[in-house]
């Protein structure tokens, strides 16, 4: 019997390289695959279209539906009465009340019949455990971030977190199997849901690594730094603003680009500050590129920022996909000091720079250090492709996503899993 399994998840497909490797993975070991995903963000609909043209794999995407929005308020209001009252939350309304596109994911994901439906996100979780509850079919999920741990300061967002556990909590204990992107994010929904999470680091495939690591500064050449840093969306909580305060204060020529998307004006607002800072020369903002060229085009650089402020639990737990494309890259990474990122900083060796964000003079001297000493960035170069090829990268990390799916279907069979 051919084993069906969908992934359900609120993204773009551009938007989404864990659900594309993912499905990739999984379609190149033997499974039917179909993956229900949204069509919502326009600017990405020609990059979506681009990867659908290419994978092997089903791709189901569905656009934003008139009202959602609408009812959205409507259950959060509805939601609130409930709460108030001292009655529980039921799932399917919380689902609704957290937002998202909770009900066109479970319409389209209905219309797939599948042994195994694969969650991602909190919208991806309501969405697909009523369905999968609906074909007697395993449910999955993969925990990208801490979900629950996301939420900031007042009484919206600890509201907004109550509907995330309530869904958490209604369709984690029954999951086939959990896996998590960081190992702390992993004990973090150990603890709270008495689930057993497996580690799925957020790497990439090798076909998309650099070829060589290139040389540091030239000798006799000025010293200089180029610095590197993106996401989905220029925000100004990923801990940027530090490091504009640190190249005001290096001895060398630090330059900064940042590639994302502005369409919430954070960019402008990056550029306004170091216009102020009197550096705006030296930072240059960069559009939005496609998933698979992320790291050729962060090779170009000599460092990769990965500045995680401790502003949420998730965020102290997090470990974010740029750090592991710097990597392949070839690029060591300047990392904030949080729980997770010290945890892997260990590993990392001379590959890992830890900087404290609220330390803007010690930034500073540990930029000077690698713009100053071509050796030291020629052997932080040469420590991060290494670990690269022996350890961070999708080729050998896949295989634990496979077993963890392959001893899922074999619990349900009653036979033992095959070791992959």
């Amino acid at each position: 019997m051919n084993r069906r399994i969908c992934i359900v998840s609120p993204g773009n497909l551009a938007s989404n390289p864990r659900v594309l490797k993912e499905a990739d993975a999984l379609h190149g070991a033997g499974y039917d695959v179909t993956a229900v995903v949204c069509n919502y963000t326009e600017e990405l609909r020609d990059f979506d279209d681009e990867i659908a043209a290419k994978v092997s794999w089903t791709v189901v995407r569905v656009p934003r539906p008139r009202g959602e929005r609408a009812i959205a308020v409507a259950a959060s209001r509805l939601a609130h009465i409930v709460d108030g009252a001292g009655v529980p939350v039921p799932a399917a309304l919380a689902g609704y009340a957290h937002g998202g596109p909770v009900g066109t994911l479970r319409r389209a994901a209905l219309a797939v019949r599948a042994d195994l439906y694969i969650a991602h996100y909190v919208a991806g979780l309501a969405a697909a455990a009523p369905v999968a509850r609906r074909h007697s079919a395993m449910l999955g999920f993969d925990a990208e971030d801490f979900h629950s741990g996301e939420g900031g300061d007042g009484p919206a967002e600890a509201f907004r977190m109550k509907m995330v556990e309530t869904i958490e909590a209604a369709s984690l204990p029954s999951c086939a199997y959990v896996t998590a992107a960081s190992p702390l994010i992993g004990r973090a929904y150990a603890a709270r849901y008495g689930v057993a999470p497996t580690t799925v680091l957020n790497v990439f495939p090798l076909d998309s690594a650099a070829t060589s690591v290139r040389a540091g500064t030239a000798s006799g050449q000025p010293a200089s730094l180029r610095v590197y840093w993106f996401s989905q969306t220029i925000g100004l909580d990923r801990g940027l603003q530090a490091c504009l305060q640190a190249m005001t204060r290096t001895r060398t020529r630090v330059t900064l680009d940042v590639r994302g998307g502005n369409q919430w004006g954070g960019g402008d607002r990056l550029m306004a500050l170091a216009g102020d800072l009197g550096i705006g020369d030296r930072v240059s903002l960069l559009p939005k590129a496609p998933p698979d060229q992320m790291v050729t085009l962060a090779a170009a650089y000599d460092v990769g920022l990965s500045l995680e402020p401790e502003s949420t639990e998730n965020r102290r737990l997090c470990l974010g996909n740029k750090i592991f494309t710097y990597l392949l890259a070839g690029l060591p990474v300047v990392m904030s000091d949080t729980p997770a990122q010290r945890d892997l900083a260990l590993d990392l060796g001379a590959a890992a720079i830890l900087v404290s964000l609220a330390d803007s003079d010690a930034m500073a001297v540990a930029l000077d250090r690698l713009a100053n000493s071509p050796a030291a960035l020629a052997e932080a170069k040469a420590v991060a492709f290494r670990l690269s090829r022996d350890r961070y990268n999708w080729n050998i990390e896949k295989n634990v996503l496979l077993q963890a799916v392959a001893e899922a279907f074999a619990r349900r069979e009653g036979k033992p899993a095959c070791k992959r």
